[in-house]
């Protein structure tokens, strides 16, 4: 399908609006926006699809179909993605489609285990929507993380792997009338759909934390965002602020100023806790700037954010700075909310495993940003992935589901 001329009609301030320009960036697919505010011909295009209503959003697809005010699982079904499994019963499901659970994927899939992932959002995860990835061994140049997820989803595909997007899990655990059935419920579907496992991998990653500061929920998508890569654009040539002094913070704030014309890191401390590699480069980049010591006071606005009150953490002294945009990268949040009456969590919601990964239940296992003790990094997600499939074949084998090692020996010398 050519997603160029895909069309959604709505507003800056309309809450569906942002929820949908958010599933489709993503996904990473390209469409164009027109604010029905600011563009009374939108306007009158929205009226006339909906019998002189003013629904929003209202989404054009290159056939000239249209939906109006969809969910995500009915945008995920119109551009042709899966949402719910071809079977009741597998081998292996994994809750989370990022890099973790895919390089898990791809190893179980390997060794002849069916596997299903459930993703909630778009699979690649936080990696499939950073610009680009530099540290990430075997790409020299680099390489983006749109494309690295792609990649990752192919050789999932060339292995067998089935792939749910758009699909959120409500539920997982053990079934009561047979103990050597795990489940993982979902909401998609009437009534939400249950499927049943030998086993379960839980890596629902994490998603970035807020300020918590009043007026914040009213300014979330309309001048507050937690994505560069989704929202960077629409402030082409205006002033932003990056909140955060980390890896995050740095090279979303870097990736800004390929649209922004000027970037400000606000940081807490007195310096930035970022790699060296990327500090040098926010430090000596010509439109970038970095304020110590300061912490976010307050928003103020209308419909969008218009000005930000900034605090010195050591004097107290206030000032009120007008931009349209901050961006806000203070670290993450497990999402593991699903799981509070099923595996045992820490007080912060990460995920506590023993050292084969498995958790708290047998045959549930878990990796990636959500598992306490992971290093939140890229390479060490993709590590655990690999590790976890292992101990999940092991798990597998001593229930007999997959034959072990010197059984397939003997297979393949006989046959």
């Amino acid at each position: 399908m050519d997603t160029n001329t895909i069309r959604m009609y709505g507003t800056t301030w309309c809450g569906d609006c942002k929820r949908a320009k958010k599933f489709l960036g993503e996904h990473r697919v390209r469409y164009t926006f027109v604010d029905v505010d600011a563009d009374a011909e939108g306007l009158r295009i929205v009226e006339e699809v909906n019998q002189g209503k003013h629904i929003i959003p209202t989404i054009f697809f290159p056939d000239g179909s249209a939906l109006v005010e969809p969910s995500n699982a009915e945008l995920a079904e119109r551009l042709g993605l899966q949402t719910r499994p071809r079977n009741p019963f597998y081998d292996l499901v994994l809750v989370g489609g990022g890099p973790a659970a895919l390089t898990a994927a791809l190893y179980a899939a390997r060794e002849g285990i069916e596997t299903l992932v459930v993703e909630r959002s778009s699979l690649g995860g936080q990696a499939g929507v950073t610009e680009r990835l530099d540290n990430y061994p075997g790409f020299p140049e680099g390489i983006s993380g749109a494309e690295f997820a792609e990649r990752l989803v192919q050789q999932c595909r060339r292995f067998g792997v089935e792939l749910l997007t758009a699909t959120e899990v409500t539920g997982v655990g053990v079934l009561p009338e047979e103990d050597e059935h795990r489940f993982v419920r979902t909401s998609v579907g009437r009534g939400g759909d249950t499927v049943c496992a030998w086993s379960v991998l839980l890596a629902p990653g994490s998603t970035y934390r807020r300020l918590g500061l009043p007026g914040e929920d009213d300014f979330i998508g309309a001048g507050i965002h937690f994505c560069a890569t989704c929202d960077g654009p629409f402030y082409r040539d205006q002033d932003v602020l990056v909140v955060g002094g980390g890896n995050s913070a740095a090279e979303e704030g870097l990736f800004l100023t390929r649209f922004a014309r000027q970037v400000t890191l606000i940081v807490r401390g007195d310096q930035l806790s970022a790699s060296k590699v990327v500090a040098d480069k926010v430090l000596s980049h010509r439109r970038m700037a970095v304020r110590f010591g300061t912490a976010v006071a307050g928003y103020a606005g209308d419909a969008r954010l218009r000005a930000v009150r900034l605090r010195e953490t050591a004097t107290g002294r206030e000032e009120t700075v007008e931009v349209p945009a901050v961006f806000v990268f203070i670290g993450l949040r497990p999402n593991t909310g699903f799981l509070a009456v099923s595996v045992d969590l820490d007080p912060s919601g990460f995920i506590l495993t023993d050292p084969m990964l498995q958790t708290s239940v047998p045959g549930i296992f878990a990796c990636g940003d959500a598992r306490l003790g992971s290093t939140k990094q890229l390479v060490s997600a993709a590590g655990e992935g690999a590790t976890a499939a292992l101990m999940i074949r092991h798990y597998l084998q001593t229930k007999k589901v997959v034959p072990d090692a010197a059984a397939r020996g003997a297979s393949i010398a006989a046959g």
